[in-house]
Formats: structure tokens, sequence, C-alpha cells
């Protein structure tokens, strides 16, 4: 296996890390304002991923990072088509993480509702685009001979794509419900369980119909594994909903973690070996290997990668046990 496979194959992973952290991370800022009806429940809502959130982060800026270095016309043809909807994303992270650091340097009601409001608006919209982003790659996009992407943002969207928006909306929603469920207690953690079965129930009735809408639009179902993948996630995400209606949190919550892992993993399967499609001419896609930088610059890469990669996950590991335990009323600072 060459570089460039390792590579393509490393920045699936660090997607795969991303969508699994992150995930809840969205769904947690999603609920804020369904679940918390008092400030001191919106505050052990977010005390329940304050530790984490800035630290998944990474999962993202570590895989665009990579991108950039590694397969630079990717980069540079993804970020030319993408840019209006990648800017929205990076405002919304900005605000995001603004919100819940500003959140709580005013007691005054009306200023904490205003970043709630944020965190809520931006976590939902994330969700949102992050679908839509990654539907585009799979679906195809205007690319021209030249590996240039000629389009408009228009053509980002369609109903497959605001599909996959709303399907990973309600996915990273019933995420956040299930990690609720196992980081607090009382009134939250009875409101995270009956929340969590319709959002499963509905993620699921929203994974058929995008899975069914892949099968048309895309050429993902060529691939076996991918297919192996699909299915793999849908059962996953079928029992972690079913283990929800039996109060078993922790396996509902792996079983969501590997169902999106799954899913990612799928996307990244059927790309293989193209890291974007044009629905122009499908000899116009971008290929692992047109799209890579020189061997010399991998091989840099793969040393660094071999040094800080393992630092950074004993770090992330380290902080998830540090923080184990449900969050309460006993956390807050007053």
């Amino acid at each position: 296996m060459d570089l460039g496979n390792i590579w393509f194959i490393l920045i699936a992973v660090l997607f795969i890390g991303f969508f699994f952290l992150e995930g809840f991370d969205f769904g947690v800022g999603t609920l804020l304002v369904i679940l918390g009806k008092k400030d001191v429940e919106k505050r052990i809502i977010i005390n329940t991923i304050g530790p984490f959130w800035d630290g998944n982060e990474v999962w993202l800026i570590t895989a665009g990072g990579a991108i950039f270095a590694a397969f630079p016309i990717w980069y540079a043809t993804m970020f030319s088509g993408f840019y209006l909807a990648l800017l929205v994303i990076l405002v919304a992270l900005i605000l995001r993480g603004v919100a819940f650091e500003f959140r709580s340097k005013n007691e005054g009601s009306k200023w904490r509702q205003n970043w709630d409001y944020i965190i809520f608006g931006s976590s939902a919209l994330l969700s949102i685009l992050w679908g839509v982003t990654f539907a585009n790659l799979i679906k195809g996009v205007p690319i021209d001979n030249s590996m240039n992407y000629v389009g408009t943002f228009s053509d980002l969207i369609s109903i497959y794509t605001l599909v996959a928006g709303v399907t990973t909306l309600l996915i990273f929603m019933y995420h956040g419900a299930v990690f609720l469920s196992l980081k607090t207690e009382g009134i939250i953690e009875e409101r995270a369980f009956k929340i969590a079965k319709p959002l499963g129930i509905c993620s699921i009735i929203c994974s058929v119909i995008l899975v069914i809408l892949t099968y048309f639009q895309t050429d993902l179902f060529i691939s076996k594994l991918a297919v192996a993948s699909i299915i793999g996630a849908f059962i996953l995400l079928a029992l972690s909903s079913f283990l929800m209606y039996q109060r078993k949190s922790k396996l509902a919550m792996l079983f969501n973690g590997l169902s999106i892992a799954l899913s990612i993993a799928a996307l990244f399967l059927g790309l293989f070996p193209r890291v974007m499609v044009s629905n122009i001419n499908p000899e116009y896609s971008l290929t692992i290997t047109n799209a890579s930088s020189s061997v010399n610059t991998l091989l840099l890469m793969s040393k660094v990668a071999l040094i800080f990669v393992p630092i950074v996950l004993t770090y992330q590991i380290w902080s998830y046990w540090i923080f184990r335990k449900r969050v309460t009323t006993k956390d807050l600072e007053y």
C-alpha cells in the first residue's frame, strides 16, 4: 500500500473520530434549549461537554491540515467549490465556541438566553451542513478537466443533500441524548431518555430514506465493503435505539457511535480511490493519485504523525477518564 492510500485512510479515521466525538457535542448543543428548562439545568447540560468540546474539534483541524498537506488539489478544489458552505461552518464553529465561553460572563437572564440560542442554532446548523457537505462528496459536483470546481452554491443543494443534512441532525441529536443520559441524573436524565426514544426512531426512518436515495443518486453501492458498512451501521443504530428503551445507555452509546463510524467508513469506501466525484465526467474526478502531494511530503508527514498522533490520543483518553463521572448541581460554581 502506497503512502497516498495510507493518508486517505488516516483522513477517513480522523473524520470518523470527529463525528463520533463532536457528534454528541452537536447533539447536546441542539438539545440545550429543549431539555434545559431552568438556568441551572442548562449549566449542567453545558458542563457535560465543557471539558471535551474544544478537544473534539482538534480532530477536524487535524483532518483539514492532513487534506491540505497530503492532497493539496483536493483541498483547493473542495474549498473553492464549497467556499460559502465551509465559511458558514467556520462562523458557526466560532460562534459556538464564543457562546460557551461568554455565557457565564454575565448573570443576566437575557444575556444567557441569547447565548443559549446561539449554541442551539450553531449546533443544529453545523449538524445539517456537515451532512450536506459529505453527501455532495459522494453524489458528485461540477469539476472540469482542469480539476476546478465550475458550479455555484446552488449546485450543492438538492433533495438528496438536504435529506442527508436532516438525517445527520437527527442522528447527532440522538447521540447527544444518549450521552446526556450517561452524564446527568435526575430530571435531565429522564428527559434525555424520553426524547432519545422518538429521536432514535426518526433517525432510523431518515436513514432508510437516505440509503434509498443514495442507491439512486450515487455509485456508492458498487463497493461491496461500503454496502456491508451501511448494513452494519443500520443494524447498530436499530440496536442502539432498542437499548435506549431498555435504559442501557452505555451499550446504546457504543452502538450508535459505531454506527456513525461505519457510516463515515462507507462514504470513504464508496469514494475510493477518488477523493471528489465529478458529475460532469467521471474521468474528471479527483483521485488519490492525481490529487496527492509528492512522496517526500507524504513521507515527512507520516513521520510527524507517528510522533504526535499517539500523544493526542493519549491526552484525549486521559481527559475522558478524568471527567467520566456524571455532572450534578454540586459540580457547578456559584
